[in-house]
Protein backbone atom coordinates (compact mmCIF):
# COMPACT_ATOMS: atom_id res chain seq x y z
CA UNK A 1 0.00 0.00 0.00
CA UNK A 2 1.77 3.29 -0.76
CA UNK A 3 3.02 5.05 2.46
CA UNK A 4 0.94 8.62 2.10
CA UNK A 5 -2.59 6.90 1.56
CA UNK A 6 -2.09 4.46 4.39
CA UNK A 7 -0.88 7.67 6.56
CA UNK A 8 -3.25 10.61 5.47
CA UNK A 9 -6.59 9.09 4.04
CA UNK A 10 -8.56 7.32 6.93
CA UNK A 11 -9.74 10.48 7.85
CA UNK A 12 -11.70 10.98 4.25
CA UNK A 13 -13.05 7.29 4.49
CA UNK A 14 -14.28 7.30 8.32
CA UNK A 15 -18.22 8.11 7.33
CA UNK A 16 -17.68 4.99 4.58
CA UNK A 17 -19.26 1.83 6.97
CA UNK A 18 -20.81 -0.90 8.03
CA UNK A 19 -22.41 -4.10 7.01
CA UNK A 20 -22.13 -7.71 5.76
CA UNK A 21 -21.13 -9.65 2.68
CA UNK A 22 -18.17 -10.91 0.96
CA UNK A 23 -18.88 -11.18 -3.13
CA UNK A 24 -18.07 -14.94 -4.84
CA UNK A 25 -15.11 -14.88 -6.96
CA UNK A 26 -17.22 -16.87 -9.35
CA UNK A 27 -18.95 -14.72 -12.21
CA UNK A 28 -17.90 -11.15 -11.20
CA UNK A 29 -20.14 -9.24 -13.11
CA UNK A 30 -23.79 -11.00 -11.81
CA UNK A 31 -25.98 -9.43 -9.97
CA UNK A 32 -24.90 -9.55 -6.21
CA UNK A 33 -27.49 -7.50 -4.11
CA UNK A 34 -30.68 -5.63 -5.77
CA UNK A 35 -31.62 -2.69 -4.39
CA UNK A 36 -35.06 -1.94 -5.84
CA UNK A 37 -34.89 -1.86 -9.39
CA UNK A 38 -31.14 -1.52 -9.01
CA UNK A 39 -28.05 -4.00 -8.62
CA UNK A 40 -24.90 -4.34 -7.20
CA UNK A 41 -22.55 -6.74 -8.96
CA UNK A 42 -19.94 -9.03 -7.38
CA UNK A 43 -17.27 -7.38 -9.03
CA UNK A 44 -18.56 -3.73 -7.57
CA UNK A 45 -18.35 -5.49 -4.53
CA UNK A 46 -14.78 -6.51 -4.95
CA UNK A 47 -13.46 -3.19 -6.44
CA UNK A 48 -14.75 -0.97 -3.46
CA UNK A 49 -13.46 -3.46 -1.32
CA UNK A 50 -10.00 -3.27 -2.82
CA UNK A 51 -10.79 0.49 -2.49
CA UNK A 52 -11.37 0.68 0.97
CA UNK A 53 -8.31 -1.27 2.04
CA UNK A 54 -6.10 0.66 -0.21
CA UNK A 55 -7.18 4.22 1.47
CA UNK A 56 -6.86 2.04 4.77
CA UNK A 57 -10.33 2.71 6.20
CA UNK A 58 -11.43 1.06 9.25
CA UNK A 59 -13.35 -2.32 9.94
CA UNK A 60 -14.20 -5.37 7.73
CA UNK A 61 -13.73 -3.98 4.11
CA UNK A 62 -15.59 -6.40 2.35
CA UNK A 63 -18.79 -5.82 5.19
CA UNK A 64 -18.29 -2.01 4.80
CA UNK A 65 -17.85 -2.32 1.17
CA UNK A 66 -21.58 -3.81 0.88
CA UNK A 67 -22.89 -1.06 2.82
CA UNK A 68 -21.72 1.57 1.15
CA UNK A 69 -22.81 0.59 -2.43
CA UNK A 70 -26.42 -0.26 -1.11
CA UNK A 71 -26.02 3.42 0.18
CA UNK A 72 -24.86 5.05 -3.04
CA UNK A 73 -27.52 3.23 -4.86
CA UNK A 74 -30.15 4.92 -2.77
CA UNK A 75 -28.80 8.39 -2.84
CA UNK A 76 -28.60 8.14 -6.86
CA UNK A 77 -32.03 6.87 -6.76
CA UNK A 78 -33.30 9.44 -4.77
CA UNK A 79 -31.41 12.31 -6.43
CA UNK A 80 -32.79 11.12 -9.80
CA UNK A 81 -36.23 11.17 -8.76
CA UNK A 82 -35.87 15.00 -8.26
CA UNK A 83 -34.03 15.28 -11.62
CA UNK A 84 -31.25 15.71 -10.29
CA UNK A 85 -28.08 15.13 -12.97
CA UNK A 86 -24.67 14.59 -12.61
CA UNK A 87 -22.60 16.44 -15.00
CA UNK A 88 -18.76 15.44 -16.59
CA UNK A 89 -17.44 18.48 -15.20
CA UNK A 90 -18.68 17.82 -11.60
CA UNK A 91 -17.47 14.45 -11.14
CA UNK A 92 -13.89 15.43 -12.99
CA UNK A 93 -14.24 18.19 -10.21
CA UNK A 94 -15.16 15.94 -7.21
CA UNK A 95 -12.41 13.66 -8.13
CA UNK A 96 -10.00 16.37 -8.03
CA UNK A 97 -11.19 17.54 -4.40
CA UNK A 98 -11.13 14.31 -3.05
CA UNK A 99 -7.59 13.42 -4.43
CA UNK A 100 -6.72 17.06 -3.37
CA UNK A 101 -7.06 16.16 0.37
CA UNK A 102 -4.11 13.73 0.22
CA UNK A 103 -1.90 16.34 -1.59
CA UNK A 104 -2.52 14.61 -4.47
CA UNK A 105 -3.84 15.65 -8.29
CA UNK A 106 -6.06 13.38 -9.69
CA UNK A 107 -4.13 11.98 -11.86
CA UNK A 108 -1.91 11.04 -8.82
CA UNK A 109 -4.47 9.56 -6.99
CA UNK A 110 -5.61 7.13 -9.84
CA UNK A 111 -2.30 6.03 -10.86
CA UNK A 112 -1.89 4.99 -7.02
CA UNK A 113 -5.75 3.18 -7.35
CA UNK A 114 -4.48 1.59 -10.70
CA UNK A 115 -1.37 0.13 -8.91
CA UNK A 116 -3.54 -1.30 -6.06
CA UNK A 117 -5.38 -3.18 -8.66
CA UNK A 118 -8.70 -0.18 -8.82
CA UNK A 119 -10.36 0.92 -11.85
CA UNK A 120 -10.96 4.31 -12.30
CA UNK A 121 -14.57 3.51 -12.82
CA UNK A 122 -14.73 2.66 -9.22
CA UNK A 123 -13.50 5.85 -7.98
CA UNK A 124 -15.93 7.41 -10.87
CA UNK A 125 -18.51 5.87 -9.17
CA UNK A 126 -17.76 6.31 -5.72
CA UNK A 127 -17.65 10.32 -6.36
CA UNK A 128 -20.91 10.11 -9.08
CA UNK A 129 -22.83 9.00 -5.72
CA UNK A 130 -21.38 11.74 -3.24
CA UNK A 131 -21.64 14.47 -6.04
CA UNK A 132 -25.50 13.54 -6.56
CA UNK A 133 -26.33 13.38 -2.85
CA UNK A 134 -24.99 16.47 -2.28
CA UNK A 135 -26.94 18.14 -5.17
CA UNK A 136 -30.07 16.07 -3.73
CA UNK A 137 -29.97 17.59 -0.12
CA UNK A 138 -29.24 21.15 -1.07
CA UNK A 139 -32.14 21.10 -3.13
CA UNK A 140 -34.53 19.00 -1.16
CA UNK A 141 -33.82 20.38 2.23
CA UNK A 142 -32.75 24.02 1.31
CA UNK A 143 -34.46 26.18 4.63
CA UNK A 144 -33.09 23.19 6.88
CA UNK A 145 -29.84 23.79 5.56
CA UNK A 146 -29.72 27.66 6.16
CA UNK A 147 -28.02 28.96 8.61
CA UNK A 148 -28.81 31.94 10.24
CA UNK A 149 -27.17 35.26 11.87
CA UNK A 150 -28.47 34.41 15.20
CA UNK A 151 -26.99 30.75 15.08
CA UNK A 152 -23.89 32.24 14.04
CA UNK A 153 -23.94 34.77 16.99
CA UNK A 154 -24.83 31.69 19.40
CA UNK A 155 -21.66 29.95 17.98
CA UNK A 156 -19.19 33.39 17.98
CA UNK A 157 -20.30 33.44 21.87
CA UNK A 158 -19.89 29.87 22.79
CA UNK A 159 -16.99 28.31 25.01
CA UNK A 160 -13.76 27.96 22.74
CA UNK A 161 -12.10 26.27 25.56
CA UNK A 162 -14.04 22.45 24.48
CA UNK A 163 -12.79 19.97 21.93
CA UNK A 164 -12.29 20.25 18.66
CA UNK A 165 -12.81 16.08 18.15
CA UNK A 166 -16.21 14.95 16.72
CA UNK A 167 -16.86 11.09 17.11
CA UNK A 168 -19.33 8.83 14.87
CA UNK A 169 -21.21 5.89 17.17
CA UNK A 170 -23.62 3.56 16.70
CA UNK A 171 -25.69 2.68 19.59
CA UNK A 172 -28.00 -0.36 21.77
CA UNK A 173 -30.57 0.39 23.51
CA UNK A 174 -31.91 -2.85 25.37
CA UNK A 175 -35.20 -2.11 27.12
CA UNK A 176 -34.47 -4.21 30.87
CA UNK A 177 -37.13 -4.16 33.01
CA UNK A 178 -37.19 -5.84 36.26
CA UNK A 179 -38.25 -9.46 34.81
CA UNK A 180 -36.26 -8.93 31.97
CA UNK A 181 -33.23 -7.81 33.07
CA UNK A 182 -30.86 -10.79 33.63
CA UNK A 183 -31.56 -11.80 30.14
CA UNK A 184 -30.94 -7.90 29.04
CA UNK A 185 -27.82 -7.94 31.02
CA UNK A 186 -26.60 -11.49 29.34
CA UNK A 187 -27.68 -10.42 25.99
CA UNK A 188 -25.09 -6.81 26.29
CA UNK A 189 -22.48 -8.65 27.83
CA UNK A 190 -22.47 -11.23 24.51
CA UNK A 191 -22.83 -7.86 22.27
CA UNK A 192 -20.01 -6.05 24.72
CA UNK A 193 -17.44 -8.76 22.75
CA UNK A 194 -17.97 -8.60 19.35
CA UNK A 195 -15.88 -7.22 17.53
CA UNK A 196 -16.96 -6.13 13.92
CA UNK A 197 -19.68 -3.55 12.74
CA UNK A 198 -21.97 -5.87 11.14
CA UNK A 199 -22.16 -7.83 14.28
CA UNK A 200 -23.27 -4.78 16.42
CA UNK A 201 -25.45 -3.30 13.60
CA UNK A 202 -27.19 -7.10 13.48
CA UNK A 203 -27.58 -6.91 17.11
CA UNK A 204 -29.47 -3.43 17.22
CA UNK A 205 -31.76 -4.45 14.77
CA UNK A 206 -32.95 -7.10 16.82
CA UNK A 207 -32.46 -5.94 20.01
CA UNK A 208 -32.52 -2.16 20.54
CA UNK A 209 -35.67 0.10 21.32
CA UNK A 210 -34.59 3.40 19.31
CA UNK A 211 -35.23 4.20 16.38
CA UNK A 212 -31.72 4.00 14.99
CA UNK A 213 -32.25 0.35 15.09
CA UNK A 214 -33.93 0.37 11.79
CA UNK A 215 -30.68 1.44 11.09
CA UNK A 216 -28.56 -0.82 12.47
CA UNK A 217 -27.73 1.84 15.42
CA UNK A 218 -25.85 3.87 13.64
CA UNK A 219 -25.84 7.93 14.47
CA UNK A 220 -24.29 10.79 12.73
CA UNK A 221 -21.23 12.79 13.34
CA UNK A 222 -21.20 14.31 16.60
CA UNK A 223 -19.03 16.69 18.39
CA UNK A 224 -17.44 15.51 21.34
CA UNK A 225 -18.46 18.82 23.61
CA UNK A 226 -22.34 17.66 22.56
CA UNK A 227 -22.26 14.61 24.25
CA UNK A 228 -23.61 14.31 27.69
CA UNK A 229 -20.31 14.11 29.85
CA UNK A 230 -21.28 9.94 30.65
CA UNK A 231 -21.31 9.60 26.83
CA UNK A 232 -18.33 11.52 26.48
CA UNK A 233 -16.19 9.36 28.59
CA UNK A 234 -17.69 6.09 26.74
CA UNK A 235 -15.92 7.29 23.37
CA UNK A 236 -13.22 8.71 24.41
CA UNK A 237 -12.44 5.30 26.04
CA UNK A 238 -13.41 3.54 22.71
CA UNK A 239 -10.58 2.87 19.67
CA UNK A 240 -12.50 2.67 16.04
CA UNK A 241 -14.10 -0.83 16.28
CA UNK A 242 -14.29 -1.18 19.77
CA UNK A 243 -17.43 -1.77 21.62
CA UNK A 244 -18.07 -0.59 24.78
CA UNK A 245 -18.95 -2.34 28.19
CA UNK A 246 -22.38 -2.69 29.05
CA UNK A 247 -23.84 0.98 30.59
CA UNK A 248 -26.74 0.35 32.90
CA UNK A 249 -29.79 2.96 33.08
CA UNK A 250 -32.93 3.31 33.98
CA UNK A 251 -35.11 -0.18 32.99
CA UNK A 252 -32.33 -0.56 30.16
CA UNK A 253 -28.76 -1.56 29.24
CA UNK A 254 -26.65 0.66 26.86
CA UNK A 255 -23.78 -0.73 24.43
CA UNK A 256 -22.17 1.91 22.13
CA UNK A 257 -19.09 1.24 18.98
CA UNK A 258 -16.96 3.83 17.99
CA UNK A 259 -17.15 4.02 14.47
CA UNK A 260 -14.72 6.87 13.37
CA UNK A 261 -13.38 9.82 14.91
CA UNK A 262 -11.58 12.80 13.31
CA UNK A 263 -10.69 16.38 14.52
CA UNK A 264 -12.40 19.48 12.85
CA UNK A 265 -11.80 22.98 11.68
CA UNK A 266 -14.44 24.76 14.30
CA UNK A 267 -13.82 24.32 18.23
CA UNK A 268 -17.80 23.34 19.38
CA UNK A 269 -18.69 25.13 22.40
CA UNK A 270 -19.80 23.67 25.92
CA UNK A 271 -23.18 23.34 26.59
CA UNK A 272 -24.27 24.91 29.83
CA UNK A 273 -27.57 23.73 30.13
CA UNK A 274 -30.75 21.62 28.49
CA UNK A 275 -34.50 22.49 28.60
CA UNK A 276 -36.74 19.29 27.94
CA UNK A 277 -40.04 17.92 28.27
CA UNK A 278 -41.19 14.73 29.30
CA UNK A 279 -45.02 12.98 28.63
CA UNK A 280 -45.44 9.88 30.41
CA UNK A 281 -47.77 7.44 28.80
CA UNK A 282 -48.93 4.12 30.11
CA UNK A 283 -48.07 0.78 28.22
CA UNK A 284 -44.47 1.13 28.51
CA UNK A 285 -43.00 -0.34 25.64
CA UNK A 286 -46.12 -1.47 23.77
CA UNK A 287 -47.30 -0.89 20.31
CA UNK A 288 -50.04 1.05 21.53
CA UNK A 289 -47.81 3.45 23.31
CA UNK A 290 -45.52 3.75 20.44
CA UNK A 291 -48.30 4.49 18.40
CA UNK A 292 -49.32 7.25 20.85
CA UNK A 293 -46.21 8.95 21.25
CA UNK A 294 -46.01 9.15 17.60
CA UNK A 295 -49.28 10.93 17.56
CA UNK A 296 -48.03 13.73 20.05
CA UNK A 297 -45.17 14.02 18.07
CA UNK A 298 -46.84 14.54 14.97
CA UNK A 299 -48.85 17.85 16.97
CA UNK A 300 -45.75 19.36 18.56
CA UNK A 301 -43.83 20.73 16.66
CA UNK A 302 -42.36 22.89 20.23
CA UNK A 303 -42.25 22.17 24.14
CA UNK A 304 -45.22 24.71 24.45
CA UNK A 305 -47.04 22.77 22.09
CA UNK A 306 -47.31 19.81 24.86
CA UNK A 307 -48.99 22.09 27.52
CA UNK A 308 -52.71 21.72 25.07
CA UNK A 309 -52.00 18.42 24.35
CA UNK A 310 -51.49 17.54 28.13
CA UNK A 311 -54.64 19.40 29.20
CA UNK A 312 -57.10 17.76 31.65
CA UNK A 313 -54.71 15.67 32.14
CA UNK A 314 -52.88 14.57 35.67
CA UNK A 315 -49.99 17.46 36.41
CA UNK A 316 -47.30 14.39 36.54
CA UNK A 317 -47.73 13.49 32.69
CA UNK A 318 -46.26 16.04 31.70
CA UNK A 319 -43.12 17.68 32.98
CA UNK A 320 -40.19 20.53 31.58
CA UNK A 321 -36.85 20.78 32.95
CA UNK A 322 -33.98 23.14 32.97
CA UNK A 323 -30.71 21.42 33.72
CA UNK A 324 -26.59 21.20 33.07
CA UNK A 325 -25.78 17.68 31.47
CA UNK A 326 -24.30 16.80 34.31
CA UNK A 327 -27.49 16.72 36.89
CA UNK A 328 -29.48 14.82 33.96
CA UNK A 329 -30.22 10.97 34.52
CA UNK A 330 -27.75 9.12 32.01
CA UNK A 331 -30.67 7.78 29.77
CA UNK A 332 -32.66 10.88 29.66
CA UNK A 333 -28.72 12.74 28.89
CA UNK A 334 -28.07 10.28 25.84
CA UNK A 335 -31.61 10.95 23.96
CA UNK A 336 -31.62 14.46 24.48
CA UNK A 337 -28.18 14.36 22.90
CA UNK A 338 -29.37 12.81 19.52
CA UNK A 339 -32.27 15.15 19.04
CA UNK A 340 -32.39 18.46 17.71
CA UNK A 341 -34.90 21.74 19.19
CA UNK A 342 -38.63 20.22 18.67
CA UNK A 343 -37.62 16.35 17.98
CA UNK A 344 -38.93 13.89 20.36
CA UNK A 345 -37.79 10.22 21.32
CA UNK A 346 -39.77 7.04 22.66
CA UNK A 347 -37.13 5.02 23.74
CA UNK A 348 -37.47 5.00 27.35
CA UNK A 349 -39.39 3.51 30.11
CA UNK A 350 -40.50 4.63 34.16
CA UNK A 351 -42.36 2.53 36.23
CA UNK A 352 -40.41 -0.73 35.87
CA UNK A 353 -41.20 -0.41 32.27
CA UNK A 354 -44.55 -0.06 32.76
CA UNK A 355 -44.79 4.01 31.28
CA UNK A 356 -43.46 4.98 28.32
CA UNK A 357 -41.35 8.59 28.92
CA UNK A 358 -41.32 10.85 25.29
CA UNK A 359 -38.85 13.10 25.60
CA UNK A 360 -38.57 16.50 23.27
CA UNK A 361 -35.89 18.49 23.53
CA UNK A 362 -36.72 22.12 24.19
CA UNK A 363 -33.56 23.80 23.86
CA UNK A 364 -29.74 23.51 24.13
CA UNK A 365 -27.94 26.89 25.40
CA UNK A 366 -24.13 27.76 25.68
CA UNK A 367 -22.03 29.86 27.86
CA UNK A 368 -20.93 32.75 27.45
CA UNK A 369 -17.04 33.58 26.10
CA UNK A 370 -15.23 36.78 26.73
CA UNK A 371 -15.07 38.78 23.72
CA UNK A 372 -12.27 39.30 21.33
CA UNK A 373 -13.17 37.08 18.16
CA UNK A 374 -12.00 37.07 14.63
CA UNK A 375 -15.26 38.70 12.78
CA UNK A 376 -15.56 38.44 9.51
CA UNK A 377 -13.45 35.63 8.60
CA UNK A 378 -14.39 33.98 11.94
CA UNK A 379 -18.19 34.13 11.31
CA UNK A 380 -17.56 32.51 7.67
CA UNK A 381 -15.91 29.94 9.01
CA UNK A 382 -18.49 29.28 11.75
CA UNK A 383 -20.98 29.02 9.05
CA UNK A 384 -19.80 26.78 7.44
CA UNK A 385 -18.77 24.23 9.65
CA UNK A 386 -22.45 24.47 11.04
CA UNK A 387 -23.99 24.35 7.79
CA UNK A 388 -21.65 21.27 6.55
CA UNK A 389 -22.88 19.56 10.17
CA UNK A 390 -26.40 20.57 9.68
CA UNK A 391 -26.68 18.66 5.94
CA UNK A 392 -24.48 15.79 7.21
CA UNK A 393 -27.10 15.43 10.14
CA UNK A 394 -30.23 15.84 7.63
CA UNK A 395 -28.47 13.20 4.79
CA UNK A 396 -27.99 11.00 7.85
CA UNK A 397 -31.36 10.73 8.90
CA UNK A 398 -33.08 10.64 5.13
CA UNK A 399 -30.77 8.18 4.16
CA UNK A 400 -31.46 5.99 7.11
CA UNK A 401 -35.48 6.54 6.03
CA UNK A 402 -34.54 5.58 2.33
CA UNK A 403 -32.70 2.17 3.44
CA UNK A 404 -35.45 1.08 6.14
CA UNK A 405 -38.19 1.50 3.54
CA UNK A 406 -36.11 0.11 0.90
CA UNK A 407 -36.56 -3.28 -1.17
CA UNK A 408 -32.64 -5.01 -0.39
CA UNK A 409 -32.31 -8.80 -1.35
CA UNK A 410 -29.32 -10.87 -1.76
CA UNK A 411 -29.05 -12.03 -5.59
Amino acid sequence: MPVFLSRTLPALIAALMLAPVAAPAQNLFAPAIRVNDAVITNYELQQRAAMLELLNSPGNAAETARDDLIDDRLRLQAARSIGVQVTEAEILEGMEEFAGRADLSREEFLQALTQGGIAEETFRDFVRAGVAWRSFVRQRFPGEAQVFDVEVDRAIAGNRTGSNIRVLLSEIIIPAPPPQAERARAIAEEISTYTTEAQFSAAAREYSATQSRENGGRLPWQDIQELPPVLRRVAQSLSPGEVSDPLPITNGVALFQLRGIEETGYTAPEIAQVDYATYLIPGGLSAEAQARARVISSKADRCDDLYGIAKGQPANVLERRTAAPSQLPDDIAIELSKLDPGETSAALTRSNGQTLMMLMLCSRDREATPEGQDEDARRDEVRLQLRNRRVGQIAERYLADLRANAYIAEE
